[in-house]
């Protein structure tokens, strides 16, 4: 069932640059999507289009059972953007709390999304008590705990080093199985797009465009990134990106 037709999106800023150009893409509910391209291309501007964070000059998003209500809209960031003086279940239960629940109907819930991450005796700890991957694995739970029908990510793993950032991949993929909800996530490693998504949108620099979409045949499972699959997955989309970037 299609979740949002994106038809013909084109976006110029203030500055005369123009992010994207008849960007056309359908995305179905339960759908793992990847947007891969170089820095600059308009992926995380397509984002903001879809969280509705920003309008499209030309072109329309059309939902296919109707717009998601306020908190069934999740979006994580490149950095964590966590209230530094919050604990890690007082910032978990801020979109909750924005919506109008009080601490203790909430708690239950927050205790549920920090576990659901694996941390699930950080619940006290302050940002500044947690490595980059916790305050990370923190940021993801404040977006799940409303239970959103759609999960935005702008490069969240970026920062991190390889091996958080795998572990974190690995999780992400379990996370998604779990939640059962449709996730859109930015980035421009061609490994990361290769391992997680469902499917691989490749988008062509600025002005973005959708260049082409490229079905994953492998399994959501850890053991995919060892797979000659996966190797030949990530060879053909990087020959994709790179007849594109030329």
């Amino acid at each position: 069932m299609s979740l949002l037709r994106i038809a013909r999106v084109g976006r110029r800023f203030a500055t005369g640059t123009e992010a994207l150009r008849d960007a056309s893409l359908e995305i179905a509910a339960g759908d793992f999507v990847a947007l891969l391209g170089p820095s600059g291309c308009g992926k995380s501007t397509l984002l903001r289009l879809i969280a509705g964070l920003d309008a499209p000059d030309s072109g329309f998003l059309a939902w296919g059972d109707g717009a998601p209500a306020p908190g069934e809209i999740g979006f994580v960031f490149q950095d964590a953007t966590l209230l530094p003086w919050a604990t890690a279940a007082e910032n978990v239960f801020l979109p909750l709390r924005l919506r109008g629940m009080a601490w203790a109907a909430a708690r239950a819930e927050v205790d549920a999304a920090l576990a659901r991450v694996g941390l699930a005796g950080f619940a006290g700890a302050r940002p500044r008590e947690l490595s980059g991957g916790m305050r990370m694995r923190v940021s993801i739970a404040r977006a799940l705990v409303g239970r959103p029908r759609l999960l935005l990510m702008d490069e969240p793993f970026a920062a991190l080093d390889e091996f958080t950032r795998h572990a974190l991949q690995d999780d992400m993929l379990a996370l998604w199985r779990d939640a059962r909800c449709t996730v859109v996530f930015v980035t421009h490693s061609i490994y990361e797009a290769s391992f997680l998504a469902r499917r691989i949108v490749v988008m062509t620099p600025r002005p973005g465009r959708i260049a082409c979409e490229i079905a994953s045949p492998l399994p959501p499972a850890p053991a995919a990134r060892f797979s000659p699959e996966y190797a030949a997955l990530v060879g053909r989309v990087s020959g994709v990106l790179r007849a594109e970037m030329a």
